[in-house]
C-alpha cells in the first residue's frame, strides 16, 4: 500500500510551463527540507534530469505505453520509496495520449492510475475571462480530479485579479500566480531543453531560481494539502532483483557524459540485478573502457552535437571497435546507434557497422509496436516491444543483412553483427528484465 502524498502537474497543451512548476514545487519543497521525489509522464529524459537536480534523487518515467500499466503504481512505489511528497509532471496536454489509442498513455491516464489530484498549469500571458471556460472544460471533460490551477506568464496585479474571479466563477481555486520571469529559461535545441549534463552550473542556477519563483507564486501548504488527500494506491514496489543473478560480476560498461546523456536509471539498476558490476564511460573524456569491460551499453544523447570531439577520441573508438570484434554483447539506442557508424556528418566514428549517419531536416518522432527479426545479446528473434523512436538524423542503409527490428509501415531496421545490437528504438528495460540478464549473461 502506497501512502506517499502525490500530485500530478498537466497543462492544456504543450508549453503553458509544466517543467516550470513541477521542478519549482520539487526545488521549493526540498529547500523546505521535504523528501521528493519527482515523475514525468512518457518517454521524455530530459526533464527527469531536472528533476534529479531539483530533488537530489532520481527523477523516473512513468510510460504506460512502454511499460504497461499495470507497472505504473509499481514503478511509481519503488520510485516513491522514503518521499514525503511526489511530484508527476505531465505530458503534452492532460488527455494527450498515444495517437489513435485515446488517453492511454496520457497524464490523465496516469492519474488515474496513481489516484492523484491534478493541478492545471495554464499559460494566461493572452487570455482574460475565457480562462474559466478553458478550466471548467478541462474539469468536467474525463474523470481525473481537478483540484486547483497554477496561472502562468501573469503580466500585472490587474490581469491576476481578473482571471482569479474567472477561476472562481467556476469553483476552481488558484493555487500559485506567475509572473513572466526570462531567468529561469533553459536553452532548447533540436530535440527539446539541453539536458542537465550539459549545462551543470547554469542547470542548478536555473533549478535554484524555479525554487525562488515558485515558492514567492504558489501556495505551497495548500499544494501539499492536495497532494496528502491522494487516496492510499493499492501497489507494491517494482523490483530490479526479479531474475537470478549471474555469477562472476562481469563489468558491463554504460557510456554517459554529455553526448549520451538519455537514459532510464531502472537500465542501471536491472544490470546490477543482474549481477553486472557497472562503470561508466564519457566518450568525450575517457580513452579506454573501464578496466575489464565485458559488455558495452550506450543509450541516446546528442553525439551530432560532439561528432568533432567523438570523433578525436580515437583510443576509444578503437578499443570500441575492438570489443565488437571480439563478439562482446553491445547494446546500442538511437545515439549509441550513430556512434557505432562509419561516420557521423562526416566526423570519423567507431566503424563497427558498415553504415553512415547524418543529420536531416525531419523529425522521426512516435512509439513503435516492434517485432525481433535477429537473435542478439538484446532479444531472440520474434520478441515483440513497444519502444520509442525519436530523432533527426538518417542512417545509410537503414538495416544491416541481419535487422534489429521491424514495425509496420517502415520494414526492418538496426543492425545485430556479432554480439552488436544497434537500433534508433529506445526501449524502458523495466517492461522487459530479461535484456538485462541476457546481456549480462552474455558477458559472463
Amino acid at each position: 500500500m502506497v501512502t506517499v502524498p502525490r500530485l500530478v502537474i498537466a497543462a492544456p497543451a504543450s508549453g503553458h510551463g509544466k517543467t516550470t512548476v513541477a521542478t519549482g514545487l520539487l526545488a521549493a519543497f526540498a529547500a523546505r527540507g521535504t523528501r521528493v521525489a519527482g515523475f514525468k509522464v512518457g518517454p521524455d529524459y530530459i526533464d527527469p534530469g531536472y528533476h534529479t537536480l531539483a530533488a537530489g534523487r532520481p527523477g523516473r518515467n512513468l510510460d504506460p505505453v512502454l511499460v504497461g500499466e499495470e507497472r505504473i503504481g509499481p514503478l511509481f512505489a519503488y520510485g516513491a520509496a522514503g518521499a514525503e511528497l511526489a511530484v508527476v509532471e505531465g505530458v503534452m496536454g492532460l488527455y494527450d495520449g498515444r495517437v489513435g489509442a485515446g488517453d492511454f498513455g496520457s497524464t490523465a491516464h496516469v492519474a488515474a492510475l496513481l489516484a492523484a489530484p491534478v493541478l492545471l498549469v495554464v499559460d494566461a500571458s493572452a487570455q482574460g475571462r475565457s480562462v474559466a471556460a478553458l478550466v471548467h472544460g478541462f474539469r468536467s471533460f474525463g474523470s481525473v480530479r481537478l483540484a486547483g490551477v497554477v496561472l502562468n506568464r501573469v503580466g500585472s496585479d490587474r490581469h491576476e485579479a481578473l482571471l482569479r474571479d474567472a477561476c472562481e466563477e467556476v469553483g476552481t481555486p488558484v493555487l500559485g500566480v506567475l509572473r513572466r520571469h526570462s531567468a529561469v529559461a533553459a536553452p532548447s535545441r533540436h530535440l527539446g531543453l539541453v539536458p542537465v549534463v550539459e549545462r551543470s552550473a547554469d542547470a542548478t542556477a536555473s533549478v535554484s531560481a524555479l525554487a525562488d519563483l515558485v515558492t514567492a507564486g504558489v501556495d505551497l501548504d495548500a499544494v501539499l494539502a492536495v497532494a496528502r488527500a491522494a487516496p492510499p494506491l493499492a501497489s507494491a514496489a517494482w523490483t530490479p532483483s526479479s531474475v537470478e543473478p549471474m555469477p562472476g560480476r562481469p563489468v558491463v560498461a554504460v557510456a554517459g557524459g554529455p553526448a549520451f546523456s538519455f537514459g532510464y536509471p531502472e537500465t542501471v539498476e536491472l544490470l546490477r540485478a543482474a549481477g553486472a558490476e557497472v562503470s561508466t564511460v564519457d566518450p568525450l573524456r575517457d580513452e579506454a573502457l573501464p578496466e575489464g569491460a565485458r559488455a558495452l551499453v550506450v543509450g541516446g544523447g546528442f553525439p551530432e552535437v560532439y561528432a568533432d570531439r567523438l570523433a578525436a577520441n580515437a583510443p576509444l573508438r578503437a578499443a570500441v571497435a575492438a570489443m565488437a570484434a571480439r563478439g562482446a554483447p553491445i547494446a546500442a539506442e538511437c545515439a549509441g546507434l550513430l556512434w557505432l557508424c562509419r561516420t557521423l556528418d562526416g566526423a570519423e566514428m567507431c566503424g563497427v557497422l558498415d553504415a553512415d549517419a547524418t543529420m536531416t531536416d525531419r523529425l522521426t518522432l512516435g512509439y513503435r509496436d516492434a517485432v525481433a527479426l535477429s537473435d542478439s545479446s538484446v532479444a531472440p528473434a520474434g520478441t515483440r516491444v513497444t519502444g520509442h523512436e525519436f530523432h533527426r538524423t538518417a542512417v545509410t542503409p537503414r538495416a544491416g543483412g541481419a535487422p534489429a527490428w521491424a514495425w509496420r509501415g517502415a520494414g526492418p531496421e538496426g543492425f545485430v553483427v556479432g554480439g552488436v545490437h544497434a537500433s534508433y528504438l529506445h526501449l524502458h528495460w523495466a517492461a522487459h528484465p530479461e535484456i538485462a540478464h541476457r546481456l549480462v549473461a552474455a558477458a559472463s
